[in-house]
């Protein structure tokens, strides 16, 4: 099946269906094309690319840089994850909203997150692995996060069938979304 996209409600963020082959012997998956994504226009420069291992129940984010923001094209190439994004972007109609993805390794898709977006996700299956190509190296000076829980932004994680969440110190002590508008907004 060829590359194709689907825009979402919030400007800029898109969801790809990558090229995607299966036989007898397993698959193969191209989730990048420079001249697909220079014709959509969809980043085809990158800072870096990581990958990231998380068991079940396992809750990361919500993370942005306050300079030097990312934009994102993440996959998850093996288990489940719920993903969550927000639009950050203070001059924009949808500034505070989020929306929620699942993703896996079966059905593989890749989400194209603009810079200015905050993100985070929940691993819903053991071993979920996660591939981000960023359009900006990490700049730990600038990383910062809103709390996943946060009232105001009320995200609806998928919790149920989890015994515990796995959550860093530091992800516990957050921004909240309206601490995020008084401090770090112009």
């Amino acid at each position: 099946m060829p590359f194709s996209i689907e825009n979402t409600e919030i400007s800029g963020l898109k969801v790809i269906h990558p090229h995607v082959f299966r036989d007898q012997r397993g698959y193969f998956i191209k989730d990048f094309d420079r001249e697909f994504f220079e014709l959509n226009g969809l980043p085809t420069e990158f800072g870096e690319c990581n990958e990231s291992e998380s068991q079940k129940g396992t809750l990361r984010g919500i993370h942005f840089q306050t300079k030097f923001p990312q934009g994102k094209l993440i996959r998850v190439s093996k288990g489940r994850a719920y993903y969550v994004t927000i639009d950050l972007r203070e001059d924009s109609a949808s500034f505070g909203k989020w929306k929620g993805f699942y993703l896996s390794g079966e059905e593989p898709l890749v989400v194209h997150i603009p810079p200015r977006f905050g993100h985070g996700f929940l691993a819903l299956e053991d071993h979920t692995v996660f591939t981000y190509k960023c359009t900006e190296r990490f700049a730990p000076d600038y990383d910062c996060g809103i709390l996943y829980n946060d009232p105001e932004l009320a995200i609806s994680w998928p919790m149920e069938g989890l015994d515990e969440i796995i959550i860093s110190d530091k992800d516990k002590k957050q921004l909240s979304f309206s601490d995020y508008k008084k401090t770090l907004l112009p």
